[in-house]
């Protein structure tokens, strides 16, 4: 079964949404690998500070079915899509990876948000550090290591998930 690695974030009352989407996450996939959460600043827009972290879940379901699925969760979460990129959100989930995957055309996996943002990639880090960028041929570690987040900074927030199944 391959492993799915997701992108959360949310800057509209980000401890409800980001709990909610951990919450429907573990009952629809059972065992989660939940790194720590981020706080970081809004990237693109002036707006609240986002939560973010990244969630490992294994599933059988097609990539077009999870990117459905997870937007469901986003909707239930009261996401609203707009065409503008970088806008407040109350929950985002970003599919960064399938599997060992490489796709170039339609949906772009890995995203390269994991190569652009701190938010993104150290999270990711954190909890596959040694797994490889297929692209880079380097492990998310090093390319953390590497990466210069000077003008991105990052901090630990408190929030934490108790009752939760995790891998």
């Amino acid at each position: 079964m391959p492993n799915a690695w997701l992108s959360l974030g949310s800057n509209i009352d980000r401890e409800q949404h980001i709990r909610a989407a951990i919450r429907l996450l573990g009952t629809q996939f059972g065992a989660l690998v939940i790194s720590p959460v981020y706080e970081s600043r809004a990237v693109g827009f002036e707006g609240e500070d986002f939560f973010n972290l990244v969630v490992g879940i294994q599933t059988n379901m097609s990539i077009s079915a999870l990117i459905s699925q997870l937007h469901a969760i986003e909707v239930k979460q009261g996401r609203q899509r707009s065409s503008t990129k970088f806008a407040p959100r109350t929950l985002d989930i970003d599919l960064l990876t399938y599997g060992t995957q490489v796709i170039k055309e339609g949906v772009k996996l890995p995203r390269e948000e994991i190569t652009r943002y701190a938010f993104v990639l150290k999270p990711l880090a954190d909890v596959a550090g040694s797994e490889i960028h297929p692209p880079t041929q380097q492990s998310y570690q090093q390319l953390w290591n590497a990466f210069n987040a000077n003008d991105q900074p990052l901090w630990l927030a408190t929030l934490q998930f108790d009752g939760l199944q995790k891998k």
